[in-house]
This record gives C-alpha cells, structure tokens and sequence, in this order.
C-alpha cells in the first residue's frame, strides 16, 4: 500500500470516543516496548507519528491512526509491565477485551511479538484468548534486524511451536529498522480489509514468515 495521509486521532479510554465512520481497524496487541509504535512508523513511512519511549507502560489508552482515509491502526495499552498497578492493568484488560468482543470494525489482530526471545507467558495468554474466540489474528515476530539471519529459522521454529502456531496461521517475520515483512503486512491487511466486501478470505497466502523476504531499502519519512 502507499500510504499517502497518516494521522493521530484520538486516545480512546472507552466506547464513547472510538471513531464512528466506521473505517476498518487493525488492533496492534503486544508487551510493553515490543515495539508497537515502531512497526506502526515503518508501516506509514513516518518517523514519529507514534510515539516511541524508553519508559514502558507509557501507552495507556488505545491510540487511533488514521490511514489514507480509509483505515486505522489502533494501539493497545502494552501488556506486562510490572510496575503498572494490578487496578490499571485490570483496567486495561477489561477495556482491550470488550473492544476485541463488541467492536464490528476491527478486522485483524496483530500480536506483536519480540522474535529474539521465546514468547512471554503473556504473550502465550494472548494467543491463546485470540484462538478461542476466533479472532482474525497474525503473529508478527519483530526486531528480526537484531538476530543474524541464520538463526532466523531457528528463532521463527520455537516461537511458533511455543505459542502453538498452526500451519496455515498467519506469522511474519519483520523488522521496523529495515523494512522486513512490511509488504507481506500490508498485503495481509489489505486481504482482511476488504473481507466484508468480498465475502470470506481464501486460503492465506503469508504462512510461515520463514522466507527471507528482502529488507526494503529505508525510506525518507
């Protein structure tokens, strides 16, 4: 996709202020400092549209962008972080699950995952609620820049066996720093969001991430 207009719009902490047009949603689900804003930026070709920082946790409502005029990445409130209050992470929690429940535009999930280390319990906890309820989901292993590239399979093999990954689910490998696995998500994206038009999604086409794609050569934002 060539993303031509992005925008922030709102952080919502609650059902009243999610937008009403109802654009498509891509939710972003994943621990603190996984590196959400990160792929959201390279996603868009801007550098600090969403903000990255040092400090995790600092996410703590759902943040709306706004694409092209015709879709939204929305940014969950990070998971894990222990020195957020037990109240506010419960907060949180219940405000993540019924907007994943109720909410008719959200297309797909993407649960972000840190592809140098096997997934957190939370991460796990996630994937496992995600499959229950039958959510559009797609696994993205990100900062695969920071692992040499002979060890990608590796890496790839145990975080897919460790959240319990099926074939034919979606999983990509990807990189903010260089671009990795940024076409395969917007391609996937687009699929998803042109579901409600086109009926059911076929057979999904990005499986194992396990490719190699290319790094994209770095673009000016």
């Amino acid at each position: 996709m060539k993303v031509n207009n992005a925008e922030f719009i709102i952080s919502a902490v609650g059902p009243d202020q999610y937008p009403v047009d109802a654009l498509p949603e891509i939710a972003l689900a994943g621990r603190s400092n996984v590196g959400k804003s990160s792929l959201i930026n390279r996603m868009i070709n801007r550098k600090n549209l969403a903000r990255t920082s040092s400090t995790p946790g600092k996410t703590q409502h759902m943040n709306y962008y706004r694409v092209n005029e015709s879709m939204y990445f929305v940014d969950f409130p990070g998971y894990g972080y222990a020195k957020v209050s037990k109240t506010q992470r419960a907060s949180w929690g219940k405000m993540v699950e019924k907007y994943m429940a109720e909410r008719d535009t959200l297309k797909l999930v993407l649960l972000i995952v840190d592809l140098r280390h096997p997934p957190t319990g939370n991460d796990k906890m996630m994937f496992d609620w995600l499959k229950h309820y039958d959510l559009p989901l797609c696994v993205v292993a990100t900062k695969a820049d920071k692992i040499p590239k002979t060890r990608w399979p590796k890496h790839i093999k145990i975080m897919k066996q460790e959240l319990g990954v099926l074939p034919g689910d979606n999983f990509i490998s990807f990189s903010s720093e260089i671009g990795l696995g940024k076409d395969e998500l917007w391609e996937l994206i687009d699929r998803y969001n042109q579901v409600s038009e086109e009926g059911p999604l076929a057979d999904p086409e990005i499986e194992d991430g396990g490719n190699e794609p290319q790094p994209e050569e770095p673009s000016e934002a």
